[in-house]
């Protein structure tokens, strides 16, 4: 380390390199280097590639890259510093909170306390004033460097048993780092915002049960949920975005559209698909099997148990295992409910030896499979614990695989535009926990890459979040809302085939492994509707609506032309249904407009007699009157084309 009259060089992110004085704090360098109002946008530092405090000082040569709250780290730091704002708030209206810990999520943070009763609403307002106190405070955050016996003689004196837990669990460091504003302490690698006072817009949002380190086994914790954001405008405008996100849940749509429900009595994470639910998965599986019919898949179906020895060579077991519910024993012999499809379509391939000719070949299957998922993390439709895939392998060789990944692209593609998404695409590397030697790792993520850049589609990295047997490319759907859901997947699969030695003969008369590609274009059936429920707010496109039009009769007396009505429309496989109660027209209209019928077909002695209905759409008012054969024929050239 250089004396603190030394010189030492700093590169900054704009390749100008500054001289300064060895122990000259970063905040204070970048005061002299970037205008004013550039340093207000700055929270935070890259060293190196490494995150530090502005408070950090320089005594070696590095290269400097300012952090500022518009980057995903700027994000992550601002509102972890504000986590450790709301705990001292806790701290100081409860003192015998116990705290736990408090990250930076995705718009927003947490942390988890241990207190002998629920947080009120009325609490959480009483916490956020003190935290805007605080802020007022303008406390600096302080980091400390400990030893492990020093931070464990701090948290013995506050009695924070959690944070005891978590010294513990360090063993590869012998000092840890604490963070400290005010008289609060915390466990903390950091880094954080200067002072409480760069703090400008926080909002509190709920509270929620969450187990001690996700285990239900350990206590119950009440998790208090808030965001934070640069300026008060960012704030208002993420809260109306909210609001809106709340009126499009999917399952509070889903109770009031009577669509799916989840019994406790039978199990959470496991979808009860209601009639009219069922009807929107059947028109969309549907359409997903005439579809692939039209590209060269053969739809298979496989079982939903099969025993040890598949899952053993495949490798689950070794790999895979905490997520598969316990086997039960068919005559002395283990057998696991399936958590994948894959080792069946490679059993239906292997039931006879196959030609280069035959190749590629594509199985297809909407397959339910049941994963095991914690309690804290399951969430409606959208992460559950059985959902059936839209799930197909295809068996190719080599030189089949980049023209098989681009077709599977452009299927991906294609999809998405006939439900109205955008998406994103993400390349996933291999994870720490996975089979096989480098080579074919490197070989399956080349394929992937080469394929995303030939279709010249724009991708992030996602280092590490390939599946345990290869690479893949994640496609994260773009909602109504923007919000990212996860979507197709397509997967390259080296390993597979030399686990379960899947081969066919080449033109040479000799055995050879074959490539395979694991993929989904829509995700899971489940996953999939929940996300289109939000995403269309519960107002379905024609060709996806349950019911597609309702027949409305004024009175009595013009059921009987009504009833003709709806079997006409029936009779043409359009999905009708009746309102014939005795109740005031304008009452069945508002009920329908409630369930978002897209058509509404009012009839009266006007329409009886000119053979006519009177429609009104969700969208306008007025009424438009048609003859029956020309509402048909309207409504099934709309679901013919799909109308988003």
């Amino acid at each position: 380390m250089k004396a603190e009259t030394d010189k030492i060089k700093i590169k900054l992110s704009d390749e100008k390199q500054i001289e300064c004085v060895a122990g000259t704090i970063i905040k204070d360098l970048i005061d002299h280097q970037l205008t004013k109002n550039n340093l207000q946008e700055i929270i935070a530092a890259k060293l190196d590639g490494d995150l530090v405090d502005l408070s950090r000082p320089l005594f070696t040569n590095t290269s400097l890259e300012p952090v500022t709250f518009d980057s995903a780290e700027g994000k992550k730091i601002y509102r972890h510093s504000t986590s450790h704002v709301m705990a001292q708030a806790v701290k100081d209206l409860f003192p015998a909170a116990k705290i736990a810990i408090g990250p930076a999520i995705e718009d927003g943070f947490y942390y988890d306390f241990d207190l002998d009763r629920p947080f009120t609403p009325q609490d959480l307002e009483r916490i956020e004033e003190r935290m805007k106190e605080i802020i007022q405070q303008d406390l600096p955050f302080q980091r400390l460097e400990l030893s492990k016996e020093q931070a464990q003689k701090i948290f013995q004196e506050r009695r924070e048993d959690y944070k005891l837990e978590l010294l513990k669990d360090i063993i590869e460091e012998d000092t840890v780092s604490l963070y400290q504003q005010g008289n609060f302490i915390d466990l903390c690698r950091g880094p954080h915002v200067l002072s409480s006072g760069k703090l400008r817009a926080i909002k509190l949002l709920n509270v929620a049960g969450a187990y001690w380190r996700g285990d239900e086994k350990n206590k119950m914790l009440q998790r208090i949920y808030g965001t934070a954001f640069a300026t008060p405008e960012a704030l208002t405008e993420y809260l109306k975005r909210l609001e809106e996100a709340k009126e499009r849940d999917h399952r509070a749509l889903g109770r009031q559209l009577d669509l799916f429900s989840v019994q406790e009595e039978i199990g959470p994470g496991l979808i009860h698909w209601h009639p009219k639910g069922a009807i929107i998965r059947m028109t969309i599986e549907e359409f997903w099997k005439k579809e692939h019919l039209k590209r060269g898949y053969q739809l298979v179906y496989t079982p939903h148990i099969a025993s040890r020895k598949i899952y053993e060579i495949s490798g689950h077991l070794e790999t895979y295992q905490e997520y598969m519910y316990s086997p039960m024993d068919i005559d002395g012999v283990p057998y696991w409910v399936k958590p994948m499809n894959c080792p069946g379509h490679i059993k239906i391939y292997q039931t006879k030896l196959r030609s280069y000719r035959e190749l590629p070949i594509r199985y297809a299957e909407l397959g339910t499979v049941y994963r095991y998922e914690r309690s804290g993390v399951l969430h409606g439709m959208l992460r559950v614990r059985g959902f059936t895939q839209d799930d197909s392998h295809i068996f190719c060789h080599p030189e089949q695989l980049p023209a098989e990944i681009l077709q599977v692209l452009d299927l991906v593609d294609f999809m998405m535009s006939t439900f109205g998404f955008d998406y994103h695409a993400y390349l996933a590397t291999r994870p720490e926990k996975s089979i096989g030697g480098e080579e074919a790792w490197a070989k399956a993520t080349t394929a992937l890459r080469e394929a995303l850049s030939k279709r010249e589609i724009d991708y992030k990295i996602d280092p590490g979040g390939g599946v345990f047997y290869g690479p893949k490319i994640d496609i994260k759907l773009l909602d109504a809302l923007g919000r990212e859901w996860q979507g197709p997947t397509i997967q390259v699969d080296f390993n597979l085939p030399e686990r379960f030695d899947i081969n066919y003969v080449g033109p040479d008369g000799n055995r050879h492994r074959v490539v395979m590609i694991h993929r989904t274009v829509l995700g899971s059936m489940e996953r999939f509707i929940g996300t289109l429920i939000e995403h269309y707010a519960g107002v379905f496109p024609l060709w996806l609506a349950p019911v597609q039009v309702l027949v409305l009769t004024i009175t009595e007396r013009h059921i009987e032309y009504g009833e003709r009505v709806l079997q006409d429309l029936r009779n043409n496989d359009i999905r009708a249904e009746a309102d014939f109660r005795n109740e005031l027209i304008g009452y069945k209209i508002r009920e329908g407009q409630l369930a978002k019928t897209p058509y509404m077909a009012v009839i009266g002695d006007r329409e009886i007699a000119n053979g006519t209905v009177s429609v009104r759409t969700r969208k306008k008012k007025e009424l438009t009157t048609l003859r029956v054969e020309d509402l048909i024929s309207k409504m099934k050239k709309e679901i013919a084309d799909k109308i988003i």
